[in-house]
């Protein structure tokens, strides 16, 4: 544990404590009485009141349209499984800002719907709702999918022998089993929802605000950090409460289960019933997945002299059409954010993997406690962290505001809760008498990680590692004030295109938004090759 504590304390508390510090500390004194006046006043509570009722309809939302897809890609296999998977998982990288705009485009003024049936969903909690989905589709398929490949299915079977129909054998014995992945993906959802920004800031309108989108107002717009700092703290010590309740939830149902390989489970769907499952699976994946990137796509061919490459010529530029938001062209912003993310994957690999080691020893509180705190960089504000980054590591030995790490570890704070989340369920499945018998028969206990524990969860480690790498690619609220001019990353250069007027700028951002979807599927496609060829080594 003392690594990752270490490096939680250093790059996240202390920022985080700071900035709080500066919003409610006065002539070097504490104003708590600021909190108290702040939660009083009515449109903080209309406010608080929207983040946590459209975060668990959202959650509630993502389960019941993901789950399906979970069980096909666990269960079924059929072509195209591979890149499909990738496709699903790349909304999650993609900028707010962008998939905000692309979910207007099909839903407001002028939109697909508009058009066909003279329908508007913008400024509507339906848009926002539906556009979280998207985002957070993944999240469940790939983290409950993940378990659910690896779980024995003559259990169940033998449950249906017994007299037991297909639903009551499924919830007796499949779902306990699966129960601590759905509530960790079912967490993860929860906030990433609860601190939704950029669509919520888009597509909500004036009428629908979260915290999020408060912090950010009430810190860019009014520069009231007395009330950005409370913000802060609710947030905070809501998601603690929530983190805390979850584990001890989650504890109480974990036990061993009998992991298998996962070619022994996947086969082709028999039977009407399987294929109508798979059919819709794959019809919601085309209308909630790839519409709104098809919609990317459409946009950055589509040039003032109609569809061409137009957009894309103009990345490798510098001041475009007499534009000067970049110093650098901005196609360079690919490479940099490919090198900040690779970085950021292993940073994430290394911290989360010793953390959740230790977290499947459960020794006392004090690991149990650490377990929800690992969670905490999910449901602070990005804001918060990218500020306190500023204001913090700006003095020796910590003067990293011009060295290029600082991004990287920026990305792997929202890194490491994936890979525990993804690592925790599958290392605490491993019955611990595999263990015993290797020290028995003289293993040391490295030896017996190597020879037991990592042939069993390597797959859960590539998974962790495309979460990780993933959200390092996406990454924009913290790594929007720390990426240096002369390096931005994809998502920075995207926002800063779209912060400028004129079409070639919309056009480029939307060029660079599409390059980083491709990048995204590419590098998901070759880790479900990396891990389908590693298979049969379990």
């Amino acid at each position: 544990m003392a690594v990752p504590v270490a490096f939680f304390a250093l790059f996240f508390a202390y920022p985080v404590t700071a900035i709080v510090g500066r919003g409610l500390k006065a002539e070097g004194a504490w104003q708590f009485g600021r909190i108290d006046e702040v939660l009083s006043r009515a449109d903080i509570l209309d406010v608080l009141w929207f983040t946590t009722w459209q975060a668990l309809a959202s959650t509630a939302l993502t389960l019941l349209i993901a789950l399906p897809g979970a069980y096909v890609f666990a269960r079924f296999d059929f072509p195209g499984k591979q890149v499909l998977r990738a496709v699903v998982t790349v909304p999650f990288v993609l900028p707010t800002v962008v998939v905000g705009t692309a979910f207007l485009a099909l839903l407001g003024r002028g939109g697909l719907l508009d058009e066909l049936w003279g329908v508007r969903l913008d400024t509507t909690v339906w848009a926002i709702l539906l556009a979280h989905v998207f985002f957070n589709y993944a999240v469940v398929v790939r983290t409950v999918g993940g378990l659910w490949s690896q779980l024995d299915p003559r259990q169940e079977e033998a449950a249906r022998v017994l007299g037991a129909g297909r639903f009551a054998a499924f919830r007796r014995v499949t779902l306990p089993a699966l129960a601590p992945a759905v509530a960790a993906a079912a967490l993860m959802v929860f906030l990433f929802t609860f601190t939704s920004f950029g669509v919520v800031q888009i597509l909500g309108g004036p009428a629908y605000s979260t915290l999020e989108v408060e912090i950010y107002r009430q810190t860019a717009q009014l520069l009231d950090l007395p009330t950005a700092a409370v913000l802060t703290l609710v947030q905070f010590a809501a998601v603690g409460g929530i983190l805390a309740v979850h584990a001890a939830t989650v504890r109480r149902r974990e036990r061993a289960l009998k992991l298998v390989d996962p070619a022994q489970t996947s086969r082709r769907p028999r039977g009407a019933g399987q294929w109508a499952l798979l059919g819709g699976v794959l019809l919601t994946a085309l209308l909630l997945i790839l519409l709104p990137l098809g919609v990317l796509v459409e946009r950055s061919l589509d040039g003032p002299g109609g569809y061409g490459f137009g957009y894309y010529e103009a990345l490798q530029s510098v001041g475009a059409g007499g534009s000067s938001t970049f110093l650098v062209p901005p196609l360079e912003a690919v490479g940099n954010s490919l090198r900040y993310a690779l970085v950021a994957t292993l940073i994430a690999l290394v911290i989360g993997g010793l953390a959740a080691a230790a977290l499947t020893r459960r020794a006392g509180r004090l690991v149990r406690g650490f377990d929800a705190l690992l969670m905490l960089p999910l449901g602070v504000s990005a804001v918060t962290v990218g500020f306190g980054f500023l204001i913090t590591l700006d003095k020796p030995p910590l003067d990293l505001r011009t060295s290029w790490i600082l991004v990287p570890l920026a990305q792997a704070l929202v890194g490491v809760p994936f890979v525990v989340r993804t690592m925790l369920p599958v290392l605490r499945a491993v019955d611990d008498r595999l263990r015993e018998a290797a020290a028995v028969l003289g293993a040391s206990p490295l030896r017996a990680w190597r020879e037991v524990d990592l042939p069993l969860v390597r797959r859960a480690v590539l998974v962790a590692a495309g979460f990780a790498f993933a959200v390092s690619l996406g990454e924009f609220g913290a790594t929007v004030f720390i990426a240096r001019p002369d390096n931005p990353t994809l998502p920075v250069a995207v926002a800063r295109l779209l912060g400028r007027s004129g079409e070639l700028n919309y056009g480029q951002a939307m060029a660079l938004s599409t390059i980083l979807m491709l990048v995204c599927a590419v590098s998901l496609l070759l880790l479900e090759r990396i891990r389908t060829d590693r298979s049969g080594e379990f």
